[in-house]
């Protein structure tokens, strides 16, 4: 072999250039470009047929464009010319010169060698083309949450979403702020109640002033009335010293009771007190204090069956739930998920000095799943693919092994039943896209307006789509 090229398309321009040769110089490669069709290498690409040219001399088809070839002389040069393909796709060409032997039967051998070597190449070249489109989708993976979290979405007080759902929650915080209403937030565990609340406060006018918390659930009934209220000193057996209640503590503030249905019933009439007077006494004491507190609730249980049962007060009910707020499951605000991604990413990839990534299926399964723990559990698996992972980019198949078992059962209990690994990528989005719109469109009773609402689109896009995907209500579930 005098002289090879290996020539590409190159998909900026179309053209065919030359990327590695042997016997050119850096200039006379670089000059080594053809359009489709053009020239001997060009025709070949076009057609994915070899060409032999015995005699470049007296081929017109010949360009010289490199300028290699400028003054033959001496033995007759020969050109073979074989695509490079994979699966029937041409990628580029493979051209050797090679002096004319003078049996025009050896180009056969020639030509069976090259093919041999062209096939080896393309695979190689198809391998590089994959893995250069994957580390540019996680490029753009990774990109556009950020570039969302900057432009296109809202936060409010660390909220992170953009669907409409969750607006209508950013919209309710706004309005209460700047009022003393009293708030109750209602909706599932793991929603992020807690954030909301804070969000409320530091958006009033007593956000200079203390938030204060109290997880009700976690407090053993007979120490309530001292958590809330504070205890003077020899109160009760172990009280060595006057402590104050979180009233005291949130005084000018917010005070937020978390999963307030579990206060008992003899704790609820001091705080109906509360409400209503703004004024209390410490456990074993007899003086009274006056607080200016503002009162935010949160639950997940349904206190109107509780009232009901009688194992909450209907006075205090009415006094605590003035304007309620009511969070959406995840479920609900499917959308927000990729923006939710990474905004944890960031989030744990700062916090751990880390630069994890995910694929780009890994993604696409994350944002089918469910999450019964709704944002909660969103971000604690985040964080936990952030601290173990082995590497900065992590796949399906390089999930840390303690996560392992979490995203088989995550596969199996996918909302769009999808089997990740027999799927095309595109197929599998659209796969949740219609099993969102179709969940949608059954919590709305198939009303497309309000279902469109609920996913942040357009009535005439909700429209679109359920005709693409051929949604029909169920009858039985509608009767």
């Amino acid at each position: 072999m005098k002289r090879g090229t290996i020539t590409l398309r190159d998909p900026a321009s179309g053209e065919l250039a030359i990327q590695v040769s042997h016997g050119l110089s850096q200039k006379e490669q670089a000059r080594g470009r053809y359009r489709i069709g053009e020239g001997i290498t060009g025709k070949v690409f076009e057609t994915g047929k070899p060409i032999v040219v015995p005699d470049l001399r007296a081929d017109r088809r010949f360009l010289n464009r490199t300028g290699a070839r400028t003054a033959l002389v001496g033995p007759q040069l020969s050109f073979l010319a074989v695509p490079i393909k994979v699966h029937g796709e041409t990628l580029g060409v493979l051209g050797v010169d090679r002096l004319f032997s003078g049996d025009p039967g050896s180009f056969d051998e020639d030509l069976s060698v090259l093919s041999i070597v062209a096939l080896l190449i393309g695979q190689a070249v198809k391998l590089h083309h994959l893995t250069a489109q994957e580390r540019r989708e996680l490029l753009v993976s990774d990109q556009e949450p950020q570039n969302e979290l900057r432009e296109k979405h809202r936060s409010v007080g660390g909220i992170v979403g953009q669907s409409s759902a969750i607006q209508e929650v950013f919209g309710a915080i706004a309005r209460v702020a700047q009022s003393q209403v009293t708030v109750m937030l209602r909706g599932e565990s793991g929603t992020g109640k807690e954030l909301v609340a804070k969000a409320i406060h530091h958006s009033s006018a007593r956000a200079e002033r203390p938030f204060i918390r109290l997880h009700c659930a976690a407090v053993p009934e007979m120490l309530f009335e001292s958590e809330l209220f504070g205890h003077e000193r020899g109160a009760f057996t172990g009280a060595t010293e006057m402590r104050k209640g979180r009233f005291e503590l949130a005084h000018q503030g917010t005070l937020f009771l978390d999963e307030i249905g579990d206060i008992p019933l003899a704790t609820q009439v001091k705080l109906l007190r509360v409400l209503q007077e703004q004024r209390f006494e410490r456990v074993g004491g007899n003086q009274t204090h006056v607080v200016d507190v503002r009162l935010i609730s949160a639950t997940h249980q349904d206190l109107e069956a509780m009232v009901k049962s009688g194992a909450f007060r209907e006075d205090l009910y009415y006094r605590l739930n003035v304007v309620p707020i009511t969070l959406p499951p995840l479920l609900e605000r499917a959308g927000d998920i990729p923006l939710l991604i990474g905004h944890f990413l960031q989030k744990y990839n700062k916090q751990n000095r880390r630069a994890v990534r995910l694929s780009t299926e890994l993604r696409a399964l994350m944002a089918g799943y469910h999450w019964p723990g709704n944002v909660r559990e969103l971000e604690n698996c985040i964080e936990r693919l952030v601290v173990m992972a082995d590497a900065d980019l992590v796949t399906l198949r390089t999930i840390p092994t303690t996560l392992r078992g979490y995203f088989s059962d995550m596969r199996h209990v996918s909302r769009t039943g999808l089997d990740y690994g027999a799927h095309t990528l595109t197929g599998g989005l659209e796969s949740i896209e219609r099993d969102r719109l179709k969940k949608a469109l059954e919590r709305a009773g198939w009303v497309q307006a309000k279902a469109a609402r609920a996913l942040g689109i357009s009535p005439r896009q909700i429209a679109y789509k359920i005709r693409k995907y051929r949604l029909v209500p169920d009858t039985t579930s509608l009767s």
